[in-house]
C-alpha cells in the first residue's frame, strides 16, 4: 500500500551501534494471571490516515487496555524487505511474541520468510490466505467488509435524487470488486434504475487522483459518493465541498463531512486481534484462516449522519439484521455482470464465506466502469 519509508527507532539504534473458533464475546476478560505478551503491529501508512491504518491502530489501542499486553507499533513501513527488518527488530529487541502485519503486500514473501526463521513466534497477517506449504505459526484474518458496504448501498439508494451513485476505488482486486458489487446490488434492490459508476485510481493512496475522480463523478451527475481507497479523507472532503452525500470506509469520517456524510463500512479488527492474543497466551496455534462479518462482530457501519432519513435508517437496520442472521445472501441468482453475462444462475446463492467470492473478477449489472 503506502510505499513511503521512514527510518524507525530500531534502525537508529543499529546505526548507533547498538480454529476457527472466534471469541465472539469480545467483552470476555482475560484471566488475572494471564501470560504477559508483547504484540508488534506494523502499518504501511500513518495511523492517523482516517482510513485503513487508523482502523488497525484503533484495534491496537484496545489491545493496550488488556492486562499484561504490551503493544509496540511501527508506521509507514513499505511492502519491501524493510518490513522484514521491522519484524526482526520487534522480535529481537522488543521481545515480541506476536506480530500483526496489517498490509496485504507484507505476506509474500516477507511474513512467510520471517515466520519460518522464528517458529516460536506467532504471526497474524491481514488479508493473506494460508496454505499447507506455509509455516504453521502464521495465521491470516480478514472481515467480510462487503456486507457493510451493502448497508451503505441501501442508505445511498434512499438518499440519491439523480439515481446516479459514484465509487472511487484503488485497484480492481477481488476484495474491492466484491464490495463495489455489494454496494450496487444493495442500491438496485431499492431502485433497479439506479446506476453506480466506478473510477479506479490505480493505487491505494493517490490524493490528487482521488480528488479528480470524485469531482469527475459529481460532474457526471453522481450525488452520493462512496469509496474503496486506503484513506477516504480526500474523497469525503471533496464530496462535502461539492455539496453531495458521501459514504465512508475503514473508519469513521463523520467529523470531516458533518452535512453530507451518510454512513460508512468499518472494520472491527479487535475481534481477530483478540483471537490471536488469546491463542498466543494459551500456547495454541493460530487460526490459519480467520474470517467474520456482522455476526462475529468483525464489521460495523458508522452511525448514520444527520441527513439520513428515517426510511433509510429502517431499511438499513432491517438489512443488517438479515445479514447477521444469515437470512440474506448478497450474491444470489439470477445475477448478471455489466456485460450481460449470467454469473450466478437462478436458484444459486453464495454464502458470506463462500471461497468463490475470494476470486471474483466481474462487475455486476448496473455498474458503469471497467476493471
Amino acid at each position: 500500500m503506502n510505499k513511503t519509508f521512514a527510518m524507525n527507532r530500531r534502525a537508529v539504534l543499529k546505526i548507533m551501534g547498538a480454529a476457527c473458533a472466534v471469541p465472539y464475546g469480545l467483552g470476555r476478560a482475560f484471566a488475572q494471571e494471564a501470560k504477559p505478551l508483547t504484540v508488534g503491529v506494523i502499518y504501511s501508512g500513518s495511523k492517523e490516515d482516517y482510513g485503513y491504518n487508523k482502523s488497525h491502530a484503533s484495534a491496537a489501542a484496545q489491545l493496550k487496555a488488556l492486562p499484561g499486553v504490551t503493544v509496540i507499533e511501527e508506521e509507514r513501513v513499505p511492502e519491501t524487505v524493510a518490513v522484514q527488518r521491522t519484524m526482526e527488530g520487534m522480535i529481537q529487541q522488543d521481545g515480541a511474541n506476536l506480530i500483526i502485519a496489517t498490509s496485504f503486500g507484507y505476506f509474500k514473501p516477507h511474513v512467510q520468510q520471517i515466520a519460518a526463521k522464528y517458529p516460536k513466534i506467532m504471526f497474524a497477517h491481514c488479508g493473506g490466505v494460508w496454505d499447507e506449504t506455509m509455516p504453521t505459526n502464521i495465521g491470516t484474518f480478514y472481515a467480510y467488509i462487503y456486507s457493510a458496504q451493502y448497508i451503505s448501498g441501501i442508505v445511498a439508494a434512499h438518499m440519491t435524487k439523480t439515481k446516479k451513485l459514484g465509487v472511487v476505488a484503488a485497484k480492481p482486486t477481488p476484495n474491492l470488486i466484491r464490495s463495489i458489487n455489494a454496494f450496487a446490488i444493495a442500491a438496485r434492490s431499492v431502485d433497479p434504475s439506479i446506476t453506480v459508476q466506478v473510477i479506479f485510481t490505480g493505487d491505494w493512496v493517490l490524493p490528487v487522483r482521488e480528488a479528480e475522480s470524485t469531482n469527475s463523478l459529481i460532474d457526471q451527475g453522481a450525488d452520493v459518493i462512496a469509496c474503496q481507497v486506503d484513506s477516504p479523507k480526500v474523497v469525503v472532503e471533496t464530496a462535502e465541498k461539492r455539496g453531495v452525500y458521501s459514504c465512508g470506509y475503514h473508519s469513521s469520517q463523520a467529523d470531516i463531512a458533518p452535512k453530507g456524510f451518510l454512513t460508512g463500512a468499518e472494520w472491527n479488527w479487535f475481534a481477530p486481534y483478540s483471537n490471536f492474543v488469546d491463542a498466543a497466551r494459551g500456547g495454541k496455534p493460530p487460526v490459519h484462516y480467520l474470517r467474520g462479518g456482522f455476526a462475529e462482530n468483525f464489521i460495523k457501519n458508522t452511525p448514520f449522519g444527520s441527513a439520513v432519513t428515517a426510511e433509510a435508517r429502517a431499511a438499513a437496520e432491517k438489512a443488517q439484521a438479515a445479514l447477521a442472521s444469515g437470512g440474506l445472501s448478497i450474491y444470489a441468482g439470477p445475477l448478471k455482470d455489466n456485460n450481460g453475462n449470467v454469473v450466478i444462475p437462478q436458484g444459486t446463492s453464495f454464502a458470506e464465506n463462500d471461497h468463490r467470492l475470494d476470486k471474483i473478477d466481474y462487475l455486476v449489472d448496473g455498474v458503469i466502469g471497467q476493471k
